[in-house]
C-alpha cells in the first residue's frame, strides 16, 4: 500500500524466532517457568558471589514483577544472606513538581519493593536499607557514581516498554546508538505511548492519572551490567521482541543496542513467542 512501510521481522514465525536472533531468547512452556528462571538466575548469582566473598549488584525493575515472589520465597527456604547486596531500581515516577511519588502512591516503585520483597525477607537476611538505591531526581549522578563504585551490576533484570525501552529510557532518534548508550541516569518526559499502555496495566486506563516525568537509570549504566536479563510477559510483546532482535541497532528502538552486548537474554512464554 503506498505510503505504508513494513518490516518483515514481523513476520518471523515462532519455529525460526530463536535461530538468527540477534539478543538470544529463551522460550518457557508458561509465563511461571519464566519468572522461576529468572528468580534463579538472581539467587544462584548472590551464592555464587556470597561464597567467594563478593558483594553483588543487580539493577532490579518494577516490571516484570512475577519472579520477585519466588525470589523471596528461594531467599527465605534457602537461607541466603542479602547483607552483601545492592539493589539499584531503576526508576520511579514523579510529580509534575519533579518529586518521588508518594511511597503509598500505587504506582509508587519504592512502595512496591517495600510490600512486595523487602518486608517479606526474614529480618536476618535482609538487604540493608542503605543499599536499596533509587535514583535521586534531584541529584541523579549520585545513583551513578555509587554503581561505578561498586564495579558496576552484576545482572541488570528488566523488562521492554512498547517504544522500546529499557527503564525509561524512551527513544530520542535524533541521537546515534553511541550517544545514546551514553545517556546517564536523568529525569525525562515519558513517551505518550508508554503513559497509555501503562495506564491500562496499572490505572484500568485512567490515562490522566498517569505520571508524566520519572526519573530513570542511565542507558550506560544498564549497558555497562556484566549480563542483561529481560522478561516479556504482554501479548504486544510478540512484536517488541522481533523488532528487539532482528530490528536495526537504533535510538528510535533503544533495546536494539543489546544487540551489541556480550551476554543479554531475553525470557518469555511460549503465548508471547507464538501469539497464539
Amino acid at each position: 500500500m503506498a505510503g505504508n512501510s513494513y518490516h518483515s521481522y514481523y513476520e518471523i514465525g515462532r519455529e525460526e524466532l530463536e535461530k538468527g536472533a540477534k539478543i538470544p531468547i529463551m522460550v518457557c512452556k508458561e509465563p511461571g517457568e519464566a519468572f522461576y528462571e529468572l528468580a534463579l538466575e538472581m539467587v544462584e548469582e548472590i551464592e555464587k558471589n556470597n561464597a567467594a566473598g563478593r558483594r553483588t549488584v543487580f539493577i532490579c525493575p518494577v516490571g516484570p514483577v512475577g519472579h520477585y515472589p519466588i525470589f523471596v520465597r528461594l531467599v527465605n527456604e534457602r537461607k541466603v544472606s542479602l547483607k552483601d547486596c545492592w539493589f539499584f531500581n531503576m526508576d520511579e515516577y514523579l510529580t509534575d513538581e519533579g518529586e518521588w511519588v508518594a511511597k503509598e502512591d500505587r504506582l509508587s516503585f519504592r512502595g512496591f519493593m517495600e510490600r512486595t520483597v523487602y518486608s517479606k525477607i526474614a529480618p536476618e537476611l535482609n538487604i540493608p536499607e542503605e543499599q536499596r538505591i533509587f535514583p535521586d531526581p534531584h541529584h541523579p549522578e549520585k545513583g551513578d557514581e555509587l554503581l561505578e563504585e561498586l564495579g558496576g551490576a552484576d545482572i541488570c533484570f528488566g523488562g521492554i516498554g512498547i517504544t522500546g525501552h529499557l527503564a525509561f529510557n524512551e527513544p530520542q532518534p535524533e541521537l546515534s546508538p553511541e550517544e545514546f548508550a551514553a545517556l546517564p541516569t536523568r529525569v525525562r518526559t515519558i513517551a505518550p505511548e508508554t503513559r497509555a499502555v501503562n495506564s491500562i496495566g496499572d490505572l484500568r486506563g485512567a490515562l490522566e492519572d498517569m505520571p508524566s516525568l520519572c526519573v530513570t537509570i542511565g542507558m550506560k549504566q544498564i549497558l555497562a551490567a556484566k549480563k542483561v536479563r529481560l522478561g516479556m510477559f504482554r501479548d504486544w510483546h510478540y512484536s517488541v521482541i522481533r523488532r528487539a532482535a532482528y530490528g536495526e541497532v537504533s535510538a528510535s528502538f533503544p533495546v536494539t543496542l543489546l544487540q551489541r552486548h556480550p551476554d543479554a537474554k531475553m525470557y518469555m512464554s511460549e503465548r508471547v513467542a507464538s501469539g497464539n
